[in-house]
């Protein structure tokens, strides 16, 4: 196991919890299992329900894509570049990315449907909480 994910599956295991996995506070939908989030982040799901899904993933190698990719995904960096490889020559796209949590965030307020995450101190009333992780 890599040392990245020994360390934040013991950060987890120790201090519950750091990510989010938000939706607008507008959307039915409560919870949310990881096996659709990791549908819906690789592109196998658009839907929930009858609400079309536009997943966000942060750009780059911030610690929480690497922590979502590892903990949700089931997948390092280097698995989930090859699956977008392959996914690519089948007209596939990966999620929209944006620069920061706060303009994952700033995206799940303002577009019915979006989904990201951000660390669980910014998840507040603004936003509703499907998943953690």
């Amino acid at each position: 196991m890599k040392p990245i994910l020994v360390f934040l599956t013991l950060c987890s295991m120790l201090f519950g919890a750091q990510y989010s996995i938000i939706i607008s506070k507008k959307v039915s939908v409560s919870t949310v299992t990881r096996e659709q989030i990791r549908d819906i982040f690789l592109q196998k799901r658009h839907t929930l329900g009858d609400l079309k899904i536009i997943p966000l993933n942060l750009v780059g190698q911030e610690p929480s894509r690497i922590a979502f990719e590892n903990a949700v995904l089931g997948m390092d960096r280097d698995r989930l570049n090859a699956y977008w490889v392959k996914q690519h020559f089948q007209g596939n796209s990966p999620p929209i990315t944006q620069p920061s949590h706060e303009s994952i965030k700033a995206f799940v307020q303002n577009v019915e449907g979006a989904i990201g995450y951000v660390p669980s101190s910014m998840a507040d009333s603004s936003v509703k909480v499907i998943y953690e992780f």
